[in-house]
């Protein structure tokens, strides 16, 4: 059974930096995608950063240049390096899965099979 656990949210003001964590426990294929999505109150969910087996990473043009998606595979873990944080960065954060090979990772969330449970950010002007 794959599990997908967030952890790092909090409160920071605008400017400060989070890191999230995602671990990942029960998959074991050498293809994936996994990716950070954002869903704030009242909003649909959205892309933020996603990298594939081979470490190929995309962005939001939201979060570029402010985020970094990265892996220690070692951990199974994925990271979300949060700086230079906006108000508009506030919402909840998931970490998803998607089994498969793909050059680019998608940024459909319909795409991804596993979500973990959700970490809050909130950033006060």
């Amino acid at each position: 059974q794959v599990q997908l656990v967030e952890s790092g949210g909090g409160s920071v003001q605008s400017g400060g930096s989070l890191r999230l964590s995602c671990a990942a426990f029960g998959y074991t294929g050498s293809n994936y995608c996994m990716g950070w999505f954002r869903q704030a109150p009242g909003k649909e969910r959205e892309v933020v950063a996603r990298m594939n087996s081979d470490g190929r990473t995309n962005y939001a043009d939201s979060v570029k240049g402010r985020f970094t998606i990265s892996q220690d595979n070692a951990k199974n873990t994925l990271y979300l390096q949060m700086n230079s944080l906006k108000p508009e960065d506030t919402a909840m954060y998931y970490c998803a899965l998607n089994f498969g090979f793909w050059f680019l990772c998608p940024g459909a969330s319909n795409l991804y099979n596993y979500w973990g449970q959700g970490t809050q950010v909130t950033v006060s002007s």
